[in-house]
């Protein structure tokens, strides 16, 4: 008599099976190496501007416009899964970023090294990083085990964006800054030896279509968007003018994907994605905490090299504090997900982080001992560590699987387009005048931005812990 097949997957709410655990390892560190990837370079500001014999302002530029490149692609970077398949995107994704990396590691210049790390890898990780949010979504079901998956991919993406000073100091003071991109593609190769456990839940769609016009449309309007704020300190009427024009791109773009919609074919993303309020809400969230981390981390590397003279390693260990503060908590996160509601957490991850800013403020810019920063960078850590994970977990499960595509590149276009204002608007308060005062200007329009998240996440439902 034959026996009936058995199910692929038998499981607890709460367990995983053993290929979905081996699965996380690639996925987590592609997390970690792009997050480290956008904040290692802060502390490299002095040794890169001097070596390729730059300024600092253009240092700056190179490093928001990785992160801008990031928020521009990620959205298409999404779209592609669908129709390539997410372990094929995630692959190519590796691979042109591992090119990228490679490529800083020799620049003899300023505009080589724009091409390797602000395009190259800014392309490869928005290639890569929408199936990571993807098959961690599909693979895990239920809220508990999903918190627990995302709370690795989110604590190694925490750790990489709060400990990239340090290891990027520690490699640039013993080797040098070119060292840090070689570690990077030493890495993104490990990474694709992990990846031979990924299988792709979905079939790739082949015939999809693919918006090519909104594609361009939504990359021109957010690159106009932060040029614009880029060019404050420099222009105020050139300001004026990118943001004018970077808005009516992006009135364009909306139109653009409304005709789309009308005439029955299918546009970059669907207007439905923002009829939730639950996932609305929840981008606000995201935006806000990757603005405030991204932006700390810049304002507080440059003001410790520019202003007190501290080398790589020095500003990179002061960061320890936020790195331990997010492993803690995102570590964390299963535990307290069970027990709090996903909207508590947000809610108090904004109060700790928006603390953390004050005393960062009080403490630190009047201080000449390096421990003053501790106690505010320790907080900060702690705060955007309790509420990275909730405010994903709350996003990617407003839907289901077929609209994991579009949901995964809107939320990480909202994060990395949130990481990249950040570095530009408080980068560029510093920059003018790296004292005192304008950090503690910078510092506090992170804050400011921080209340707004604070705001938008006292609106979140309540749910039920474990729900």
């Amino acid at each position: 008599m034959a026996m009936p097949p058995k199910p692929p997957e038998t499981r607890s709410p709460g367990q995983t099976s053993r290929p979905a655990r081996r699965v996380l390892a690639p996925l987590a560190l592609a997390q970690f190496i792009c997050s480290y990837a956008g904040s290692n370079m802060n502390v490299m500001i002095n040794d890169i501007s001097k070596d390729l014999d730059t300024t600092v302002q253009g240092v700056q530029t190179v490093i928001t416009v990785f992160l801008l490149t990031m928020a521009a692609l990620m959205i298409p970077g999404g779209k592609l899964t669908d129709r390539y398949g997410r372990k094929r995107c995630f692959l190519a994704g590796l691979t042109v970023y591992g090119v990228g990396a490679a490529l800083s590691a020799l620049a003899p210049g300023l505009g080589v090294l724009a091409l390797g790390y602000s395009i190259l890898q800014g392309v490869g990780t928005a290639l890569l990083i929408p199936p990571v949010y993807i098959l961690t979504t599909l693979l895990f079901p239920d809220v508990t085990s999903r918190a627990r998956a995302f709370g690795t991919v989110m604590a190694l993406g925490g750790i990489g964006a709060a400990a990239g000073p340090l290891i990027g100091g520690l490699i640039t003071s013993a080797i040098g800054w070119r060292a840090a991109f070689v570690f990077q593609a030493a890495v993104v190769a490990l990474i694709i030896v992990l990846s031979r456990h990924v299988r792709d839940p979905l079939p790739p769609e082949p015939d999809r279509h693919f918006d090519i016009g909104g594609a361009v449309l939504s990359a021109v309007g957010l690159v106009l968007v932060v040029m614009g704020i880029l060019a404050a300190d420099d222009n105020g009427w050139l300001t004026a003018g990118l943001l004018a024009l970077g808005a009516l791109v992006l009135v364009w773009l909306l139109r653009w994907v409304r005709a789309k919609e009308r005439s029955g074919r299918e546009p970059l993303f669907s207007t439905s994605l923002f009829h939730d309020r639950t996932s609305n809400l929840g981008l606000v969230t995201q935006h806000a905490q990757w603005l405030m981390l991204m932006g700390v981390s810049f304002v507080v590397a440059a003001y410790l090299q520019v202003v007190r003279g501290y080398d790589a390693i020095e500003t990179g260990a002061i960061f320890t504090a936020a790195t331990l503060g997010i492993l803690a908590a995102s570590l964390a996160a299963e535990r307290l997900v069970k027990r709090w509601p996903q909207r508590t957490l947000i809610v108090v991850g904004f109060g700790v982080t928006i603390c953390g800013i004050g005393l960062l403020i009080a403490m630190a810019s009047g201080s000449p001992s390096v421990w003053a920063f501790t106690p505010g960078l320790l907080l900060i850590g702690l705060g955007l560590g309790v509420m990275l994970t909730p405010s994903v977990n709350v996003v990617q499960s407003s839907f289901g699987e077929e609209r994991q595509g579009e949901i995964s590149g809107l939320s990480r276009s909202v994060s990395n387009l949130g990481s990249s204002l950040g570095t530009a608007i408080a980068g560029t308060i510093l920059v003018a005048d790296p004292a005192a005062g304008p950090y503690a200007v910078a510092l506090g329009v992170l804050a400011f931005v921080g209340l707004g998240g604070l705001t938008a996440a006292t609106m979140l439902p309540e749910q039920q812990p474990g729900a």
